[in-house]
C-alpha cells in the first residue's frame, strides 16, 4: 500500500515513515501542502496522512484543493487521515473532506489500522 506522510517536522517525518515502513507500507513523504499535492498529482497513491498546522499551504488547504480536483475528475479519490496535536480541528477536517482523523502522539500500529480501514471503506 502507498502513503504519502506529510508533516513540516522533520522528526514526525522520520518516525511516521520508518514505522509504517517497518509494518509494510511504501511511504513518500512530503515536508509542505505544495509538494503534497505535487506528489499526489503525480504518484500512484493509496491514501495519504496529512498533518494540518503547517506554514504556507496549511492541511486544510491541501484537503480543499484535492477535493477540487476530484470534482475535475470522478475516477480520482485520494483517502485523506489528518493527523494533529490538536483534536479541535477533527470536525473542521472532516468537513472539508477528511475520511479520518486521528490525534498526535499515536502507536504505529494504531496508525495501521486507520489506514487500512480506511482504505478498505474507500470507494
Amino acid at each position: 500500500m502507498r502513503v504519502l506522510v506529510v508533516d513540516d517536522e522533520p522528526k514526525i517525518l522520520k518516525f511516521v515513515s520508518l514505522s509504517l515502513n517497518a509494518l509494510g507500507f511504501d511511504v513518500l513523504v512530503a515536508s509542505n501542502g505544495e509538494e503534497a499535492l505535487r506528489i499526489s498529482a503525480a504518484d500512484s497513491l493509496d491514501l495519504m496522512i496529512l498533518d494540518v498546522f503547517m506554514p504556507g499551504l496549511d492541511g486544510f488547504g491541501v484537503l480543499e484543493r484535492l477535493r477540487e480536483r476530484e470534482k475535475d475528475d470522478s475516477s480520482i479519490h485520494l483517502p485523506v487521515i489528518v493527523f494533529s496535536a490538536r483534536s479541535s480541528v477533527a470536525e473542521q477536517a472532516l468537513s472539508l473532506g477528511a475520511s479520518d482523523f486521528i490525534l498526535k502522539p499515536f502507536l504505529p500500529e494504531e496508525l495501521a489500522e486507520k489506514i487500512k480501514a480506511t482504505v478498505r471503506q474507500s470507494p
